[in-house]
């Protein structure tokens, strides 16, 4: 037999070559001849380390250390063992003990360094990391390490600069490979941040984490069908992986396959029942089906889990201003939780504005929103754009879309400036105001997806609206007004408003169709000899009591139909269950059609499918009134309490068709029933309401413009007089 130096040896090339059960054997054998041999111990605890056996690990490292303290790579290496373990004390103090033993030793200072970050003693981590690098400059292993560091403090720059190097000094490092990836998407550098994701995979083929950062790379860049491969590539190589099966979720949920992102939010949930982003999630897809109270038992969880998940709480919002249950009060108290849990931190923090108080100057006006694309909000916009007075205001444009469209470049063309913010923090975005020195600063978002409420939160405006988007108040304090129509204001808008309603001459929308809108459909009634209702909004807003109206308006008129089409209904099971709804109602299957998605184009086609569109409550549709309005079809609307129940009637009276307003369900079943019963009437109001449209203020973008910057031009003097924020037109 070979004396133990010659056993341990071969051994170690063994274990070196990745031959780990020669090694082991050949450690046995030493270790049978010698029990306490402090190396054999130490090797053959590093076989199970390689192996993922940390306890055993742990074991024999810490026998070896009994049998010799003074080796600082056994120190080293159980420091190492105890970190995987989760005993990060112990694992320090070992790591501790090597330096001691070493002070140069770089791999136990880099690993300290390691250590103290996941403690959170992030400058001490810091400082480990940078004695490494003073002893050993091209240690690739603490660049990668300072650079997720970086990354983590909000420091990207700095992160890349240390993950670039960490690239460069070993090329085929692909875990620094990928974690630069990670920070130049969040830069919203996408290609290059794809090639690094690609480059770690072909250096780890196997490895999950970089399937899985590619995926949300490519979902960045709106490459659905990719990122739903490298999602389901990261669970076949991790099942375990909550987080992958959220983020699939999310991508399935974009392809309008409810159900199976459904079933991915479960999976995660079934993994990691406390993964607040997935209940938050789920509860957004159910949002969308119309299950307003499953969507809203979902948020509540994920803000028990996580209640500074700002997203979740926004969409909460959302969903009681669906649903008829819940009474201003309610929405009240749950605006005031927003305010005080997201947003009052920042009102300490407001600096006085320098912007320059005359009253009379140009002003500065800049528009922040996510939907400056092929979006009712970018749609609304873009003829308002286009109609202001460069003498009167210089508009600046705050643009959060991740994905542009061509109607993010034409919106853009419109534009005296154009930030892009989608990849910005808040605090940079509030800074990038300031330093542009803008002075009314408009949300176009609301609480509505891709909001940035807490940079209004920051104040970084001196005079601050909210307009289109979400049709309601925002419940910050630091929102000064909530620009409104002059036809309808919302009786209970002093109760449920934290912004002051500044009112517009006329109407607070203006419309312009799109150049592909197709002519007025011959009457449909007229052809059939019964009406057919439709109706083309979100499911979100069709709610129990909705369904229940409507199926009363179809027992009125027994041979008429109703249309709803959406993209929800693309799947089969949200379809069933509307049909179920309204079988519930009395209303047989035959007398529905439940229409999935469809470009925009076809969309509008699909208005010569019926007759009447009956617009759902409390929440009112907006882009889909006009839209119908400009089809030919009237439009029957409930006006309620609150703001985003009333901007279907200030739509209609906009118009001149005021008689279509309702105030009370059965008032709303009654201009229905009168409206499809009169089939005659139904085809001469086809014939003439797109000219009555286009000669309202509706669609008179000048007119608009001119008046918007009249109520912009208030608030301004008010500020300038007393910096107060109150505005409002009788």
């Amino acid at each position: 037999m070979a004396t133990i130096p010659e056993a341990l040896a071969l051994a170690l090339q063994h274990q070196q070559a990745g031959r780990l059960s020669e090694a082991e054997a050949l450690y046995r054998q030493i270790l049978q001849a010698q029990p306490d041999h402090p190396d054999a111990l130490h090797l053959l605890g590093m076989v199970a380390y390689q192996v993922g056996k940390y306890d055993i690990a742990f074991d024999l490292v810490s026998q070896a250390i009994r049998h010799n303290a003074h080796v600082p790579g056994y120190h080293s290496n159980l420091g190492e063992i105890l970190r995987l373990l989760g005993k990060l004390p112990d694992a320090e103090r070992h790591l501790r003990e090597a330096l001691t033993l070493a002070p140069s030793f770089v791999e136990a200072r880099n690993n300290l360094g390691l250590v103290l970050s996941q403690q959170g003693k992030i400058g001490d981590a810091i400082a480990e990391y940078h004695k490494t690098l003073a002893i050993q400059p091209t240690y690739a292993d603490a660049h990668n390490h300072l650079g997720v560091v970086f990354k983590n403090q909000g420091n990207p720059d700095a992160a890349i600069v240390h993950l670039q190097q960490a690239v460069a000094l070993k090329p085929d490092y692909a875990e620094a490979r990928s974690n630069l990836g990670v920070v130049l998407q969040e830069q919203g550098r996408l290609e290059e941040a794809i090639a690094q994701h690609r480059e770690a995979l072909v250096l780890k083929p196997g490895a999950a984490n970089a399937y899985y950062n590619l995926g949300i790379a490519l979902q960045c860049q709106g490459k659905l069908d990719e990122a739903v491969l490298m999602y389901r590539q990261a669970l076949t190589l991790n099942p375990s992986s909550a987080q992958a099966s959220n983020n699939l979720g999310v991508v399935l949920q974009g392809q309008g396959k409810s159900a199976d992102a459904i079933a991915q939010y479960n999976r995660a949930l079934t993994l990691k029942p406390d993964h607040a982003e997935a209940h938050s999630n789920l509860g957004r897809t159910l949002m969308e089906q119309g299950a307003i109270e499953d969507a809203t038992a979902c948020y509540r969880r994920a803000l028990a889990l996580k209640p500074d998940l700002v997203n979740a709480h926004s969409n909460l919002l959302f969903c009681l201003h669906y649903d008829t249950a819940h009474e201003s009060t309610a929405i009240v108290t749950e605006y005031r939780a927003w305010y005080e849990q997201h947003a009052r931190k920042f009102a300490a923090q407001i600096a006085p504005h320098a912007n320059r108080r005359d009253a009379e100057r140009p002003l500065r006006i800049g528009y922040v929103s996510a939907d400056f694309k092929r979006h009712p909000v970018g749609y609304f916009l873009d003829p308002v754009l286009a109609a202001h007075d460069p003498a009167i205001v210089s508009v600046f444009c705050y643009s959060g879309v991740s994905v542009a469209d061509e109607w993010t470049a034409h919106i853009r063309t419109h534009a005296d400036h154009w930030r892009e913010i989608a990849w910005k923090s808040d605090e940079d975005v509030a800074r990038i105001i300031r330093e542009d020195g803008i002075d009314i600063l408009v949300d176009m978002s609301g609480h509505t997806g891709g909001n940035r409420l807490l940079v209004f939160a920051r104040k970084p405006a001196p005079v601050q609206v909210t307009w289109i988007g979400f049709f309601t108040s925002t419940g910050l304090e630091t929102m000064d007004y909530l620009l409104a129509d002059g036809f309808y204001s919302p009786p209970l808008g002093g109760a449920v408003l934290t912004e002051q309603l500044a009112s517009m001459p006329a109407n607070h929308l203006c419309f312009r169709p799109p150049v592909y809108t197709p002519p007025v459909a011959p009457s449909t009634a007229a052809m059939r000899g019964y009406p057919t209702f439709g109706c083309f909004n979100n499911l979100s807003k069709i709610n129990g009591d909705v369904v229940r109206v409507w199926a009363a308006i179809l027992k009125r008129l027994p041979e008429a139909r109703l249309i709803l089409k959406t993209h929800a209904l693309g799947d089969a099971s949200v379809r069933e269950r509307y049909g179920r709804m309204f079988q519930e109602q009395g209303i047989e299957p035959h007398r529905l059609d439940l229409l999935g998605p469809s470009s925009h184009a076809a969309l509008l086609d699909s208005y010569g499918q019926f007759d009447i569109a009956l617009d759902p409550f409390p929440y009112c549709g907006g882009w889909t009134t006009c839209e119908a309005l400009w089809m030919g079809i009237p439009v029957i609307t409930l006006q309620g309490a609150s703001f985003s129940s009333c901007i279907g009637a200030g739509l209609l009276q906009t118009v001149g068709v005021g008689e279509w307003i309702a105030d009370t369900p059965d008032r709303y079943i009654e201009i229905a029933a009168q409206l499809g019963g009169n089939i005659g009437g139904l085809a001469t109001l086809r014939e003439g309401l797109r000219a009555r449209v286009a000669a309202s203020s509706l669609c008179d973008a000048d007119t608009f413009a001119h008046n918007l910057e009249q109520v912009y031009r208030v608030m301004w003097r008010k500020w300038c007089t007393d910096g107060a924020s109150t505005v409002g037109h009788s």
